[in-house]
Protein backbone atom coordinates (compact mmCIF):
# COMPACT_ATOMS: atom_id res chain seq x y z
CA UNK A 1 0.00 0.00 0.00
CA UNK A 2 1.35 3.49 -0.58
CA UNK A 3 0.75 6.25 1.56
CA UNK A 4 -0.87 9.31 -0.04
CA UNK A 5 2.45 12.24 -0.21
CA UNK A 6 3.15 14.89 -2.88
CA UNK A 7 6.26 15.06 -2.68
CA UNK A 8 6.29 18.05 -5.22
CA UNK A 9 4.14 19.78 -2.83
CA UNK A 10 5.35 22.28 -0.31
CA UNK A 11 2.16 22.24 1.75
CA UNK A 12 1.95 18.03 1.45
CA UNK A 13 5.69 17.83 2.98
CA UNK A 14 4.72 20.11 5.87
CA UNK A 15 1.88 17.95 6.18
CA UNK A 16 3.32 14.61 6.46
CA UNK A 17 6.01 16.63 8.65
CA UNK A 18 3.35 16.76 11.04
CA UNK A 19 2.22 13.20 10.51
CA UNK A 20 5.17 11.93 11.62
CA UNK A 21 5.88 13.99 14.46
CA UNK A 22 2.21 13.92 15.31
CA UNK A 23 2.87 9.53 15.56
CA UNK A 24 5.03 10.30 18.81
CA UNK A 25 2.86 13.94 20.10
CA UNK A 26 1.26 13.77 22.73
CA UNK A 27 2.51 11.09 24.27
CA UNK A 28 6.00 11.45 24.13
CA UNK A 29 5.84 13.95 26.49
CA UNK A 30 6.92 12.98 29.84
CA UNK A 31 5.02 15.16 32.11
CA UNK A 32 5.71 13.86 35.37
CA UNK A 33 9.57 13.15 35.08
CA UNK A 34 10.19 15.85 32.13
CA UNK A 35 12.05 14.99 28.63
CA UNK A 36 10.54 12.62 26.03
CA UNK A 37 9.22 8.86 25.23
CA UNK A 38 11.13 7.64 22.41
CA UNK A 39 10.47 3.97 22.43
CA UNK A 40 7.43 3.38 20.75
CA UNK A 41 7.03 0.04 18.86
CA UNK A 42 6.65 1.32 15.45
CA UNK A 43 4.28 -1.13 14.11
CA UNK A 44 1.45 -0.44 16.86
CA UNK A 45 2.04 2.92 18.16
CA UNK A 46 2.29 1.38 22.01
CA UNK A 47 5.03 2.78 24.37
CA UNK A 48 6.93 -0.24 25.61
CA UNK A 49 9.30 1.76 27.91
CA UNK A 50 8.58 5.01 29.47
CA UNK A 51 11.90 5.38 31.93
CA UNK A 52 14.74 5.67 29.32
CA UNK A 53 15.99 8.92 27.99
CA UNK A 54 18.88 8.69 25.52
CA UNK A 55 20.74 11.83 25.18
CA UNK A 56 20.31 11.52 20.88
CA UNK A 57 16.68 10.86 21.21
CA UNK A 58 16.06 14.06 23.15
CA UNK A 59 18.05 16.10 21.39
CA UNK A 60 16.30 14.91 17.67
CA UNK A 61 12.80 15.30 19.50
CA UNK A 62 13.79 18.94 20.28
CA UNK A 63 15.42 19.55 16.74
CA UNK A 64 11.89 17.78 14.94
CA UNK A 65 9.79 19.72 17.02
CA UNK A 66 11.56 22.83 16.38
CA UNK A 67 11.35 22.47 12.63
CA UNK A 68 7.95 21.75 12.88
CA UNK A 69 7.31 24.92 14.75
CA UNK A 70 8.74 26.96 11.54
CA UNK A 71 7.98 24.62 8.29
CA UNK A 72 4.78 22.35 10.09
CA UNK A 73 1.19 23.18 9.46
CA UNK A 74 0.03 22.85 12.94
CA UNK A 75 0.70 25.54 16.16
CA UNK A 76 1.82 23.40 18.90
CA UNK A 77 5.16 23.05 18.71
CA UNK A 78 7.00 25.19 20.79
CA UNK A 79 6.04 24.25 23.97
CA UNK A 80 7.40 20.78 23.51
CA UNK A 81 10.81 22.17 22.15
CA UNK A 82 10.91 24.21 25.69
CA UNK A 83 9.71 21.08 27.09
CA UNK A 84 12.51 19.10 26.10
CA UNK A 85 15.37 21.78 26.17
CA UNK A 86 14.57 22.28 29.96
CA UNK A 87 15.04 18.21 30.39
CA UNK A 88 18.32 18.80 28.24
CA UNK A 89 19.71 21.41 30.40
CA UNK A 90 18.68 20.35 33.89
CA UNK A 91 19.06 16.78 33.82
CA UNK A 92 21.11 15.82 30.65
CA UNK A 93 23.86 19.00 31.09
CA UNK A 94 26.15 18.08 33.82
CA UNK A 95 27.17 21.10 36.01
CA UNK A 96 29.68 19.78 38.18
CA UNK A 97 32.12 18.19 35.22
CA UNK A 98 30.41 19.92 32.79
CA UNK A 99 29.34 17.41 29.02
CA UNK A 100 26.13 15.62 28.45
CA UNK A 101 25.40 12.56 29.73
CA UNK A 102 24.70 10.09 27.72
CA UNK A 103 21.58 8.24 29.10
CA UNK A 104 19.59 8.95 31.81
CA UNK A 105 17.01 7.01 33.47
CA UNK A 106 13.68 9.12 34.22
CA UNK A 107 15.53 12.24 36.00
CA UNK A 108 18.88 9.99 37.22
CA UNK A 109 21.72 9.89 34.53
CA UNK A 110 22.52 6.29 34.08
CA UNK A 111 25.62 6.48 31.54
CA UNK A 112 27.25 8.91 32.10
CA UNK A 113 29.87 8.40 29.17
CA UNK A 114 31.02 11.65 27.82
CA UNK A 115 30.27 10.98 23.54
CA UNK A 116 31.34 13.33 20.97
CA UNK A 117 28.17 11.73 18.75
CA UNK A 118 26.22 12.79 22.14
CA UNK A 119 27.08 16.30 22.61
CA UNK A 120 27.07 17.09 18.36
CA UNK A 121 23.16 16.69 18.80
CA UNK A 122 23.06 18.67 21.70
CA UNK A 123 24.72 21.57 19.53
CA UNK A 124 22.26 20.82 17.14
CA UNK A 125 19.48 20.67 19.61
CA UNK A 126 20.70 23.78 20.81
CA UNK A 127 20.92 25.72 17.34
CA UNK A 128 17.46 25.06 16.50
CA UNK A 129 16.42 26.20 20.06
CA UNK A 130 18.30 29.26 19.39
CA UNK A 131 16.87 30.11 16.17
CA UNK A 132 13.31 30.12 17.66
CA UNK A 133 15.57 32.89 20.13
CA UNK A 134 14.47 30.35 23.26
CA UNK A 135 16.21 31.61 26.55
CA UNK A 136 17.44 28.24 28.00
CA UNK A 137 18.85 27.29 24.19
CA UNK A 138 20.80 30.41 23.68
CA UNK A 139 21.96 30.60 27.72
CA UNK A 140 23.23 27.08 27.16
CA UNK A 141 25.06 27.08 23.51
CA UNK A 142 28.10 29.07 24.32
CA UNK A 143 28.91 26.88 27.13
CA UNK A 144 28.44 23.44 24.90
CA UNK A 145 30.48 24.95 22.07
CA UNK A 146 33.68 25.40 24.57
CA UNK A 147 33.06 22.22 26.41
CA UNK A 148 33.19 20.50 22.93
CA UNK A 149 36.14 22.90 21.57
CA UNK A 150 38.47 22.82 24.89
CA UNK A 151 37.69 18.63 24.75
CA UNK A 152 37.00 17.11 21.48
CA UNK A 153 38.97 18.71 19.11
CA UNK A 154 42.22 17.63 17.70
CA UNK A 155 43.51 21.02 15.81
CA UNK A 156 46.64 18.73 14.85
CA UNK A 157 43.87 16.72 12.85
CA UNK A 158 41.56 19.13 12.36
CA UNK A 159 39.05 16.68 13.65
CA UNK A 160 37.53 15.57 16.32
CA UNK A 161 37.86 12.66 19.21
CA UNK A 162 35.33 10.31 19.74
CA UNK A 163 34.69 9.55 23.52
CA UNK A 164 35.84 10.25 27.39
CA UNK A 165 35.07 8.53 30.43
CA UNK A 166 32.17 10.74 33.12
CA UNK A 167 35.31 12.38 34.16
CA UNK A 168 37.03 13.36 31.27
CA UNK A 169 39.77 11.32 32.74
CA UNK A 170 40.21 8.41 30.08
CA UNK A 171 39.97 9.79 26.59
CA UNK A 172 39.41 7.00 24.02
CA UNK A 173 41.42 5.63 21.62
CA UNK A 174 38.67 5.42 18.53
CA UNK A 175 38.24 7.88 16.21
CA UNK A 176 35.14 7.93 13.99
CA UNK A 177 33.51 9.64 11.32
CA UNK A 178 30.22 9.76 12.15
CA UNK A 179 30.85 11.95 15.36
CA UNK A 180 32.43 14.36 12.99
CA UNK A 181 29.66 14.18 10.36
CA UNK A 182 27.33 15.19 12.73
CA UNK A 183 29.29 17.64 14.38
CA UNK A 184 29.48 19.25 11.09
CA UNK A 185 26.17 19.16 10.74
CA UNK A 186 25.37 20.86 14.19
CA UNK A 187 27.92 23.14 13.10
CA UNK A 188 26.02 24.76 9.92
CA UNK A 189 22.87 24.97 12.39
CA UNK A 190 24.28 27.09 14.73
CA UNK A 191 25.90 29.10 11.84
CA UNK A 192 22.15 29.33 10.43
CA UNK A 193 21.02 30.43 13.60
CA UNK A 194 23.74 33.02 14.87
CA UNK A 195 25.37 34.19 11.86
CA UNK A 196 28.55 33.92 13.21
CA UNK A 197 31.38 32.95 10.50
CA UNK A 198 33.15 31.04 13.03
CA UNK A 199 30.76 27.75 13.16
CA UNK A 200 31.06 28.09 9.21
CA UNK A 201 34.73 27.79 9.20
CA UNK A 202 34.98 24.72 11.53
CA UNK A 203 31.73 23.43 9.60
CA UNK A 204 34.11 23.56 6.36
CA UNK A 205 37.76 22.44 8.31
CA UNK A 206 35.93 19.42 9.16
CA UNK A 207 34.13 18.61 5.58
CA UNK A 208 37.77 18.81 4.23
CA UNK A 209 39.12 16.67 7.05
CA UNK A 210 36.62 13.54 6.54
CA UNK A 211 35.75 14.02 2.88
CA UNK A 212 38.79 15.23 1.30
CA UNK A 213 41.90 14.23 3.07
CA UNK A 214 40.69 10.74 5.15
CA UNK A 215 38.69 9.64 2.17
CA UNK A 216 42.18 9.92 0.17
CA UNK A 217 42.70 7.01 1.74
CA UNK A 218 39.77 4.86 0.73
CA UNK A 219 39.86 5.79 -2.86
CA UNK A 220 37.43 8.57 -2.30
CA UNK A 221 34.55 6.83 -0.03
CA UNK A 222 34.08 7.66 3.29
CA UNK A 223 35.83 5.01 6.09
CA UNK A 224 33.71 4.74 9.60
CA UNK A 225 36.31 3.81 11.91
CA UNK A 226 40.21 5.12 12.34
CA UNK A 227 43.06 4.83 15.04
CA UNK A 228 44.17 7.68 17.51
CA UNK A 229 46.51 8.62 14.41
CA UNK A 230 43.64 9.07 12.28
CA UNK A 231 44.54 5.65 10.18
CA UNK A 232 41.56 3.98 8.50
CA UNK A 233 41.17 0.98 11.23
CA UNK A 234 39.39 -2.12 8.70
CA UNK A 235 39.11 -4.53 11.80
CA UNK A 236 37.18 -2.53 13.82
CA UNK A 237 34.01 -3.86 14.17
CA UNK A 238 34.37 -6.63 11.52
CA UNK A 239 32.56 -9.20 13.36
CA UNK A 240 29.80 -6.31 14.58
CA UNK A 241 28.91 -5.02 10.81
CA UNK A 242 25.36 -4.00 12.07
CA UNK A 243 26.15 -2.60 15.01
CA UNK A 244 23.89 0.61 15.65
CA UNK A 245 26.56 3.20 16.34
CA UNK A 246 29.57 1.96 14.54
CA UNK A 247 29.20 -0.99 11.98
CA UNK A 248 31.76 -2.46 10.13
CA UNK A 249 32.16 -1.53 6.38
CA UNK A 250 31.23 1.43 3.85
CA UNK A 251 27.91 3.08 4.59
CA UNK A 252 26.40 3.82 1.55
CA UNK A 253 23.68 6.33 3.74
CA UNK A 254 27.16 8.27 5.15
CA UNK A 255 27.99 8.66 1.48
CA UNK A 256 25.01 10.61 0.92
CA UNK A 257 24.44 11.93 3.88
CA UNK A 258 27.99 14.13 3.72
CA UNK A 259 26.71 14.69 -0.38
CA UNK A 260 23.82 16.31 1.43
CA UNK A 261 26.23 18.32 3.82
CA UNK A 262 28.46 19.90 1.53
CA UNK A 263 26.07 21.05 -0.56
CA UNK A 264 24.49 22.60 1.71
CA UNK A 265 27.81 24.15 2.94
CA UNK A 266 28.13 25.12 -0.64
CA UNK A 267 24.62 27.28 0.08
CA UNK A 268 27.41 29.69 1.85
CA UNK A 269 30.80 28.66 0.67
CA UNK A 270 31.95 29.73 -3.17
CA UNK A 271 34.45 26.80 -2.75
CA UNK A 272 34.20 24.69 -5.51
CA UNK A 273 35.38 21.32 -4.23
CA UNK A 274 31.79 21.08 -2.14
CA UNK A 275 29.40 20.47 -5.25
CA UNK A 276 31.88 18.23 -6.77
CA UNK A 277 32.80 16.43 -3.77
CA UNK A 278 29.32 16.07 -3.21
CA UNK A 279 28.41 14.67 -6.64
CA UNK A 280 31.29 12.32 -6.08
CA UNK A 281 29.69 10.99 -3.12
CA UNK A 282 26.37 10.81 -4.06
CA UNK A 283 26.98 8.23 -7.19
CA UNK A 284 29.44 6.45 -5.07
CA UNK A 285 26.50 5.94 -3.22
CA UNK A 286 24.12 4.42 -5.42
CA UNK A 287 26.01 3.11 -7.43
CA UNK A 288 27.42 0.63 -5.04
CA UNK A 289 24.43 0.80 -2.45
CA UNK A 290 21.43 0.85 -4.56
CA UNK A 291 19.14 -2.30 -4.86
CA UNK A 292 18.35 -1.89 -8.37
CA UNK A 293 15.99 -5.14 -8.32
CA UNK A 294 14.13 -4.44 -5.01
CA UNK A 295 15.11 -0.83 -4.19
CA UNK A 296 16.46 0.60 -1.33
CA UNK A 297 19.98 1.21 -0.32
CA UNK A 298 22.26 -1.27 1.29
CA UNK A 299 23.24 -0.89 5.12
CA UNK A 300 27.06 -1.38 4.34
CA UNK A 301 29.30 -2.65 1.89
CA UNK A 302 32.78 -4.07 1.75
CA UNK A 303 36.27 -2.93 0.91
CA UNK A 304 35.07 -4.03 -2.52
CA UNK A 305 32.30 -2.40 -2.31
CA UNK A 306 30.17 -5.83 -2.21
CA UNK A 307 26.77 -5.50 0.19
CA UNK A 308 27.63 -6.97 3.76
CA UNK A 309 24.33 -5.88 5.28
CA UNK A 310 21.47 -6.18 2.84
CA UNK A 311 18.81 -4.69 5.42
CA UNK A 312 18.11 -1.28 4.46
CA UNK A 313 17.10 1.19 6.86
CA UNK A 314 14.85 4.11 6.30
CA UNK A 315 17.46 6.74 7.75
CA UNK A 316 19.48 6.05 4.10
CA UNK A 317 16.81 7.16 1.99
CA UNK A 318 15.68 10.19 4.00
CA UNK A 319 18.95 10.83 3.64
CA UNK A 320 19.17 10.53 0.07
CA UNK A 321 15.82 12.55 -0.11
CA UNK A 322 17.77 15.55 1.05
CA UNK A 323 20.50 14.99 -0.11
CA UNK A 324 19.05 15.10 -3.74
CA UNK A 325 16.85 18.53 -2.86
CA UNK A 326 20.11 20.43 -2.11
CA UNK A 327 22.59 18.99 -5.34
CA UNK A 328 19.34 20.06 -7.15
CA UNK A 329 19.32 23.47 -5.61
CA UNK A 330 22.92 23.67 -6.39
CA UNK A 331 22.96 22.33 -9.89
CA UNK A 332 19.44 22.38 -11.22
CA UNK A 333 20.85 18.93 -13.32
CA UNK A 334 16.97 17.11 -13.10
CA UNK A 335 18.92 13.75 -12.45
CA UNK A 336 18.41 14.36 -8.88
CA UNK A 337 15.15 15.10 -9.24
CA UNK A 338 14.73 12.11 -10.80
CA UNK A 339 16.48 10.37 -7.94
CA UNK A 340 14.53 12.35 -5.49
CA UNK A 341 11.10 10.82 -7.15
CA UNK A 342 12.64 7.38 -6.88
CA UNK A 343 13.42 7.73 -2.88
CA UNK A 344 10.31 8.93 -2.47
CA UNK A 345 8.46 6.05 -4.71
CA UNK A 346 10.16 3.78 -2.10
CA UNK A 347 9.44 5.27 0.87
CA UNK A 348 6.38 5.77 0.07
CA UNK A 349 5.29 1.51 -1.30
CA UNK A 350 7.87 0.21 1.67
CA UNK A 351 9.39 2.21 4.48
CA UNK A 352 6.55 4.47 5.72
CA UNK A 353 3.68 2.69 7.81
CA UNK A 354 0.19 3.01 5.76
CA UNK A 355 -1.57 3.02 9.11
CA UNK A 356 0.49 5.62 11.48
CA UNK A 357 2.68 7.55 8.74
CA UNK A 358 5.72 6.64 10.58
CA UNK A 359 8.83 5.33 9.17
CA UNK A 360 9.94 2.11 10.20
CA UNK A 361 13.77 2.05 11.14
CA UNK A 362 14.80 -0.67 8.88
CA UNK A 363 13.11 -3.23 6.16
CA UNK A 364 14.70 -6.88 5.00
CA UNK A 365 16.67 -7.42 1.58
CA UNK A 366 13.16 -7.86 0.54
CA UNK A 367 11.34 -4.86 1.81
CA UNK A 368 9.77 -6.54 4.79
CA UNK A 369 9.38 -4.45 7.72
CA UNK A 370 11.38 -4.84 11.06
CA UNK A 371 9.95 -2.58 13.44
CA UNK A 372 11.64 -1.62 16.28
CA UNK A 373 9.92 -3.33 19.25
CA UNK A 374 12.43 -3.30 22.02
CA UNK A 375 15.87 -1.30 23.11
CA UNK A 376 16.48 2.23 23.94
CA UNK A 377 15.42 4.23 20.70
CA UNK A 378 17.03 6.84 19.19
CA UNK A 379 15.31 7.61 16.06
CA UNK A 380 12.24 9.31 16.80
CA UNK A 381 10.89 10.44 12.89
CA UNK A 382 14.73 12.83 13.15
CA UNK A 383 15.78 11.19 9.47
CA UNK A 384 12.70 11.47 7.47
CA UNK A 385 11.73 14.91 9.32
CA UNK A 386 15.07 16.09 7.95
CA UNK A 387 14.13 14.76 4.53
CA UNK A 388 10.60 16.90 4.66
CA UNK A 389 12.58 19.79 6.00
CA UNK A 390 15.64 19.86 3.13
CA UNK A 391 13.31 19.35 0.61
CA UNK A 392 10.56 21.82 1.45
CA UNK A 393 13.71 24.91 1.99
CA UNK A 394 15.69 23.45 -1.52
CA UNK A 395 12.91 23.28 -3.79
Amino acid sequence: MSVDIDPQDPHSLRSHLDTILEFYHPDCLDVENGGYVAQFDERTGTIYDSRSKHLVAVCRFIRNYSIAHRHGTRDWSRSPVEHGLEFLRSVLWDDDHEGFHWIATERQPSDSRRLCYGHAFGLLALARGTDLSIRTAMDLLPSVARVIEQRFWESNHGLYRSAFDSQWSSPSAYRGQNANMHMCEALIAVYEATGERRYLERALTVATGVTIELAEKTDGMVWEHYTEDWEPDFEYNRDDPDNTFRPWGFQPGHQIEWAKLLAILSRYSDEPWLCDRAIELFEAAVDHGWDDRRGGLYYSVDLNCEPVVTDKYSWEVAEAIGATTALYERTENPEYLEWYKRFWSYAKSTLINPNHQNWYTKVTVENDPVPTSSGIAVEPGYHPIGACFEAIRSL
